[in-house]
This record gives C-alpha cells, sequence and structure tokens, in this order.
C-alpha cells in the first residue's frame, strides 16, 4: 500500500538526527507513527547508513514478544551495536515493555546510540519515565492526516470541496485514507477495529477499567458535544447508570483515561483580558471527525459548525500551537493559539451570511474587536467569496487556510 509522506514529521527527525536526545514520537493508533519511522529508515538509507546500523522493533508485532522483557531487550540491543559506527534504534509501541524507561535511559548514555520511541499512550510520559529523562528527549505529537496531508495522497486536485466532505466522512487515518481509494465500504470495519482497540487496550487495561459499557457512554457523549463547554458534573449527570455518590470521580477517570490514549483531546479555557488560564468550562474535540461519524451515525453531521471548529483546533495543534478557548468579558472567542513567538485568535464559522436572526458576521467579529492588542485575527469560514479584511481582522476560506501553511 502506497505511504502517504508526512513532511512535517519527517522534517523533524531530519533536524534531529545523530543529536544526543531521545526522538519520542506519540500519537493515537494507526496515525502513522510505524510510517513515519519507515520513512525516516528509507532517508537514513539513502544517505549513506547501511542495514546493519538500523535495528528496528515494533512490540505489536508477536515475533519480538520475548523481547517485552526489559533485560532481555537490552542484551540484544546491545549484541546488535555497529563498533565504530552510529546505530539508529527504533522501538515501536514500547510502552508493551515493562519498565521500558531503564532500557531506554541505558540505551541514551551509550554515545554510539541515536535513539527513537513511539507509544499510544501517554503512559509513555508519564512522571516516572519524564523524570529519568528530564532535558534529554524531545515529544514530537503525531495526529492522523491533516487535509493537505490527505490531499497528496490524490492526484486530482480538483472539487475540493467534495473531497473535504470524504475527508470528514470517511476519516484522516491514513490506512483509512487508502482504503477509500479502493472501497469505501471498508472504512466501517478498519475504524471498528481502532476504536475498540483503544478502548480495551489502551484505556481498559491500561487503567484497570472494567465497566466497558459506561465508558462507552461517556466516549460517546463528549463526540457528542464536540465544541460544547461542559463539565465532570455536566457528563456525570447525563450518563445513566452512574452511582451518583461517585459518578464525579468515575467521571474524571475515564475521560482523564480517553484523553491519555489520544481519542479525545481537551482544550482549556483563557481569560484574554485578565491573562489567566481557567480551570472550568472546558470543551473536548475529537482526534478524528470519521471516528465520529462512526461512533454516532451519520446524522451527526448535521454539526457542521462544531466539526469545523474540530478539524481548526486539530490542525493548530499540527502547527505547533498550544490551544485554548478564550474569554473576553462575556464574549468568546472560538481558539487562542500561542507559541513561544506568537499569539493569534480564531474564530470559527460555517457561514458569515446574513440569517433571519441577524448578521453572524457582526457577532463573529465582536470578541476579535474587544480585544485591544496586535496580534492576528482571523474568522475561518467555509464562505466561498473572496478574502476579507475588516479592520485588520481577516476573514479566510477555511480550506484555503488548512492547505496553506
Amino acid at each position: 500500500m502506497e505511504r502517504i509522506k508526512r513532511e512535517n514529521y519527517l522534517s523533524i527527525l531530519k533536524n534531529f538526527k545523530d543529536e544526543q536526545i531521545i526522538k519520542v514520537i506519540t500519537g493515537i493508533r494507526r496515525c502513522g507513527k510505524s510510517t513515519l519511522l519507515e520513512l525516516f529508515q528509507d532517508y537514513l538509507k539513502e544517505n549513506g547508513v547501511e542495514d546493519n546500523q538500523i535495528i528496528s522493533i515494533n512490540f505489536e508485532d508477536a515475533d519480538y514478544e520475548e523481547l517485552q522483557d526489559r533485560k532481555k531487550l537490552y542484551n540484544y540491543l546491545k549484541s546488535k551495536l555497529v563498533k565504530g559506527k552510529k546505530t539508529y534504534i527504533f522501538l515501536d509501541e514500547i510502552q508493551n515493555v515493562d519498565e521500558f524507561e531503564k532500557t531506554v535511559d541505558s540505551l541514551f548514555i551509550n554515545k554510539s546510540v541515536d535513539l527513537y520511541i513511539t507509544g499510544s499512550n501517554a503512559y509513555l510520559l508519564s512522571s516516572e519515565l519524564a523524570t529519568l529523562l528530564t532535558g534529554r528527549y524531545i515529544e514530537i505529537k503525531m495526529l492522523p492526516l491533516s487535509f493537505k496531508e490527505y490531499m497528496s495522497a490524490f492526484e486530482d486536485k480538483t472539487d475540493l470541496s467534495r473531497k473535504f466532505r470524504d475527508y470528514l466522512q470517511y476519516s484522516s487515518f491514513p490506512q483509512a485514507t487508502q482504503l477509500f481509494k479502493i472501497n469505501p465500504q471498508n472504512i466501517n470495519l478498519f475504524l471498528d477495529g481502532i476504536y475498540n482497540t483503544i478502548l480495551f487496550k489502551d484505556v481498559m487495561q491500561r487503567r484497570g477499567i472494567t465497566d466497558k459499557n459506561t465508558l462507552e457512554r461517556v466516549t460517546k457523549y463528549l463526540y457528542d458535544n464536540i465544541g460544547n463547554r461542559t463539565s465532570m458534573k455536566n457528563i456525570s449527570d447525563n450518563i445513566e447508570g452512574l452511582e451518583k455518590n461517585n459518578s464525579y470521580n468515575t467521571v474524571s477517570t475515564y475521560v482523564q483515561a480517553l484523553i491519555d490514549s489520544y481519542i479525545v483531546y481537551k482544550a482549556n479555557r483563557y481569560d484574554i483580558k485578565g491573562k489567566e488560564f481557567l480551570k472550568t468550562q472546558e470543551k473536548y474535540y475529537a482526534v478524528d471527525i470519521g471516528l465520529r461519524y462512526y461512533m454516532l451515525g451519520q446524522g451527526s453531521g448535521k454539526d457542521m459548525g462544531h466539526i469545523l471548529e474540530n478539524v481548526v483546533y486539530l490542525e493548530l495543534l499540527r502547527r505547533g500551537y498550544e490551544v485554548y478557548i478564550g474569554k473576553y468579558d462575556d464574549l468568546e472567542v472560538d481558539f487562542v493559539a500561542k507559541n513561544p513567538e506568537n499569539t493569534i485568535y480564531y474564530q470559527v464559522a460555517l457561514t458569515t451570511r446574513e440569517t433571519a436572526n441577524g448578521s453572524i458576521l457582526e457577532r463573529e467579529l465582536a470578541p476579535l474587536k474587544k480585544i485591544n492588542d496586535n496580534y492576528p485575527k482571523y474568522i475561518l469560514t467555509l464562505d466561498d467569496d473572496l478574502n476579507a479584511d475588516f479592520d485588520g481582522i481577516k476573514k479566510i476560506n477555511v480550506i484555503d487556510w488548512l492547505l496553506n501553511d
């Protein structure tokens, strides 16, 4: 099956090649971590690295089950090191190895080793590993395909609106994109496999959760309410069958486990005027809209405004921003995107055309106009009219924005 190149992630690996730092790639199952490692190994070979200098192990592969013992793994790797040359070690889904952090630490201190590891659960960077490797690793947070990466899989670049609908409905997972070319009917079977594996292996087994029915109800509630402000109390009040005296703690545990498995993302709120982070009424977003369609049915596509918001949120994460929900007095800014150099404000709307309920454009502009700093401000919409500027607030077609970094 043709591999979709993930140039943004690949360029990071190239930049950190041979640096004495561990490259940690995290992200939901099947988002392309293993393929990224393969693409980088091809790059190494094209640039003079010999086959015996590359050791690659996927701990989801039964052939390597014996190496899930950390001591056996370390001895195996040590025996394969190439004397006098750099050895590139790739350990895929390393969370399957008990006490793997000790092996990672032992490999790190060997200057002839360039180490790359991946994991599908935030446990990979739990406090123990993070403490052990403080300042000695970079984390590359991987997501399923951006719309730009999705389009790179197709020779025909026309009819972008239809392709954008397909991108949403038929999933942004790389393998789903390839399945779409062959037979879209098979995508639900693929998503069913991902969903159940994540819930069973990455959530229930990892966190010792036994009540799958309640876990599924919490997951579906979060997916059904993407882009809505919520709280643990909101969720527990809407989940039937929970023991009321313990519902808050149960829901908190389940939600955190879903976040740790990267199937759900949480966006906290930020008071722009007071310049402080808020601890309540956060929002949750789905890692993939196709997975949401699979879980909730085709009727869930009616909520296109929040779906568009979800897509923009994930894209901002891909571009390296920390993303918050903005509050200014009693008004809301959809996203405050921050990095060390910049802050950008975004409003996301399906359309800004006039409606029976008044001007959507004025409603979207209102909170942005109140912000009196000089950071960029944008309205992203599916309107196909020309890009516009409202006293420095730029209105941009969201598909154009997704296709241009």
